[in-house]
């Protein structure tokens, strides 16, 4: 068990995906949890996240530093690292020059956390401040050419400090650099497995729900579905699961949805067409915040509705996910920076008159795969590719219309078709197409056109904290363009997404 306390960086996350690899449990808690909770938990180890702060901010985020006292292994990481040495009596200073990206390491002192680590190794930095003094005890055991500290120890009090982040794929030995952590200064033993995780998570939904009932808002996805399943495992019959087709779900969704739905998963489900109600709410609204909290906020009028025609149910289940809590963290007053709000997260009303489970919110996507397996999912459900709550309506840049949804549709229904027919769906993490607010000149059949643009977006990714456009073959772009261009009416041109993430989000809106 490994506590992880979050300061608010973009990729804290990743240092829970990190531990969960070696399979080792960790916990996220923020830098207000109290001591005594920390010491209940019984961690082996801590480790204290990045964060966008600089330490000598008046508002910067703290926690008590008692944390170092307790005689447990603490690992910080860029600002958690900042922290310890503020905490302790060093110094730490805006930095002459900044480093963001790729720095060379030179390893001065390897002790046992550099262990098995050659003595240059690239890792990556993320950091406009500068540690100029550290506390009594500590020792410089790395650096690079624009950082003296890079790295430093206090190995008699188990206390570690990295100014870069080993969590990133950027930083190529970091898994190495945390394992040595884990298992050479905490002692941890590689015993947590999905198959645990899906045992104890089904006797705290026992626990939790007891005789009363659950609804579940079940969109078909992975997430909505592997939460069916977990819950329907722990109580059965007293999960009632609602599909509600909002009017912006892909070309012929709704209909494929039900015979899926209904074979694999023998679950009690109602479905509801709520399509007018979503649409009329949506008319003229171009703000994609807007967009999400109108549909945010319609989805649960709809599920308050249900709610009222099911006995005792108290409870209402969602398939969130850890990266949607992440990039919403600003909705809880957390240190964390909103990117976008979700509509699973963000646009929950305020006064919801149904309890919250949501057993997957510290979760990755890879895992949650991993945990459908292990309860016996079929491939069909669990590797389909991720789709937004708020549907195609974030997917067309601008008003939703009728029109503009059907030729979304499509447009989508192609691209889907033809990335499966050259097999590269499973190899994706995501692939959609956008439909942008601006038209373009073309010339059909020697006649001028003036018609809409799509965009074309492919990534790879692990997680959906970090991704990369895919380099598909230009002959399927090719053919994915041709098949549009002829076949979608009031579509002229063709565009492919090159972007990254970061800097861009892998949905447009």
């Amino acid at each position: 068990m490994i506590v992880v306390i979050d300061f608010g960086s973009q990729y804290n996350q990743l240092i829970a995906r990190r531990v969960r690899e070696n399979r080792v449990y960790c916990q996220i808690e923020p830098p207000n949890v109290d001591i005594e909770t920390i010491r209940s938990l019984k961690p082996e180890g801590i480790i204290l996240s990045g964060g966008p702060s600089s330490i000598y901010e008046k508002n910067s985020p703290r926690m008590n530093p008692a944390i170092f006292d307790l005689g447990i292994p603490v690992l910080g990481i860029c600002y958690g690292m900042q922290f310890m040495v503020d905490a302790l009596g060093g110094d730490v200073r805006k930095a002459e020059k900044r480093e963001y990206g790729f720095a060379g390491l030179t390893i001065e002192n390897p002790g046992r956390l550099f262990d098995k680590i050659e003595a240059k190794t690239p890792c990556w930095m993320s950091h406009g401040d500068s540690i100029t003094r550290l506390p009594d005890g500590f020792s410089v055991t790395a650096t690079t050419d624009n950082t003296p500290v890079a790295a430093a120890e206090n190995a008699a009090r188990n206390l570690y400090g990295l100014q870069f982040h080993p969590e990133v794929e950027h930083t190529p030995k970091g898994k190495q650099i945390l394992r040595n952590f884990l298992f050479d200064i905490c002692g941890c033993k590689p015993s947590w497995t999905m198959k645990a995780f899906a045992r104890d998570t089904i006797s705290h939904i026992q626990k939790t729900v007891g005789d009363k009932k659950v609804i579940l808002g079940l969109s078909g996805g992975v997430d909505s579905s592997v939460t069916a399943m977990l819950i329907h495992q722990a109580i059965g019959a007293q999960l009632t699961c609602i599909f509600v087709d909002n009017g912006l779900l892909r070309l012929n969704e709704a209909e494929k949805l039900k015979i899926v739905l209904k074979q694999h998963l023998k679950i009690n489900i109602r479905f509801v067409n709520a399509s007018r109600l979503f649409l009329d709410a949506l008319a003229g609204v171009t703000d994609p915040e807007k967009k999400r909290k109108i549909i945010g906020k319609i989805f649960m009028d709809v599920f308050e509705a249900e709610a009222q025609k099911i006995q005792d149910a108290d409870f209402l289940a969602q398939g969130t996910l850890y990266p949607d809590i992440i990039e919403s963290r600003s909705a809880f007053g957390g240190p964390t920076s909103v990117i976008k709000s979700h509509h699973n997260v963000g646009g929950l009303p305020k006064k919801m008159k149904l309890k919250l489970i949501e057993p997957l919110k510290y979760l990755f996507k890879d895992e949650v795969r991993i945990l459908g397996k292990t309860l016996g999912m079929p491939d069909e459900l669990i590797w389909r590719q991720p789709f937004p709550g708020p549907g195609l309506g974030i997917r067309i840049i601008g008003e939703i219309t009728p029109k503009r949804l059907a030729v979304l549709r499509k447009v989508d229904d192609i691209l889907i078709a033809e990335i499966k027919a050259a097999g590269f769906y499973k190899k994706l993490w995501q692939s959609f197409a956008v439909l942008l607010p601006i038209k373009s000149v073309g010339v059909m059949g020697d006649k001028r056109t003036y018609e809409n643009i799509v965009a074309i977006r492919a990534v790879t990714s692990k997680d959906a904290m970090t991704a990369d456009w895919a380099r598909l073959p230009h002959k399927l772009l090719a053919r994915i363009s041709n098949r549009i261009i002829n076949e979608v009416n009031g579509v002229n041109r063709v565009a492919y997404d090159i972007s990254s993430k970061p800097p861009s989000t892998i949905e447009w809106e």
